[in-house]
């Protein structure tokens, strides 16, 4: 058993971002993550289910939901695979965030707060990009200046991060190289000098979890690790259905190419249809 909890897991995200014990945590990670644009001073977590409108509106579950000390939103979530029109999807988790917020009433302005949605990808999406973090704002074409800042999307895709301890640069990639290793290190880098990942290393220890604690851990990592197989057997299968359509489409070339070697002996094009077991249609299209 790993010492330290998997952060892919349901539990293990929630555990170190998003509980209130574990606030500094997420934080530290989000101002390391805005940098150099904003300070977030304090944050409260939200109810993930945006209450519908209706009885069929579609009601939208986040991984993490919270808000800033000055109303801005934060989704961030974990992704473990694929999943179809992902961009799409994430595009309209976050303008529900921003269209939950209209006031009904001819007094209201659209005083709509700022949403950034956070995305931490176990896999690489293409449409995404080759880079492993990718940010999105509304922009100006004509310009290339940013439009507004009321809608951020950032993208982590954390396959595409390489780097190992030594050569993280800042504390944003100590946060995605601890991410990424935790459950395979006996002990987490920089403790000695971050009260951050000492605090880290605290909550994510498996130790610390309580007996119904780590039931539900247990449950939860049983759970991602057979969502990863089945992920991955679905992989092989394509593969393997990809690799056997080109087995056979090697093997009707090579009936064409004997067709038209029997064909240019003169050979009749019924009997090339028997020998070949191609259709006459098909030999006749031969070039």
């Amino acid at each position: 058993m790993s010492r330290f909890i998997n952060p892919f897991t349901d539990m293990g995200f929630k555990r170190i971002f998003g509980q209130e014990f574990s606030k500094p945590l997420l934080l530290d990670f989000l101002n390391n993550l805005l940098i150099g644009e904003r300070k977030i001073e304090n944050i409260t977590f939200l109810d993930k289910e945006q209450p519908a409108d209706t009885a069929v509106d579609r009601s939208v579950i986040y991984d993490i939901l919270c808000e800033t000390e000055n109303g801005d939103r934060i989704i961030v979530e974990m992704q473990n695979s694929r999943q179809p029109s992902f961009k799409q999807r994430s595009v309209y988790y976050a303008a529900n965030a921003i269209v939950r917020q209209g006031e009904r009433g001819t007094q209201w302005r659209y005083d709509i707060k700022a949403v950034y949605l956070v995305a931490f990808l176990n896999f690489t999406l293409a449409d995404i990009g080759k880079d492993f973090r990718t940010d999105v704002a509304l922009m100006d074409v004509q310009k290339n200046t940013l439009f507004t800042d009321l809608l951020r999307l950032i993208y982590l895709q954390l396959p595409l991060f390489t780097k190992e301890a030594d050569e993280c640069e800042n504390d944003f990639e100590r946060w995605i190289y601890v991410l990424k290793n935790m459950e395979t290190i006996n002990r987490l880098p920089w403790m000695a000098k971050s009260a951050v990942f000492k605090r880290l290393s605290e909550v994510a220890e498996v130790s610390a979890l309580s007996k119904e604690e780590r039931i539900r851990y247990d449950h939860a990592l049983k759970q991602y690790r057979d969502n990863i197989n089945v992920y991955l057997g679905a992989i092989e299968e394509g593969r393997e259905a990809g690799r056997e359509e080109g087995r056979e489409e090697g093997r009707a070339e090579e009936r064409r190419e004997m067709a038209r070697k029997l064909r240019a002996t003169g050979m009749s094009i019924a009997q090339i249809a028997q020998v070949t077991s191609l259709s006459e249609e098909d030999i006749n299209a031969l070039e």
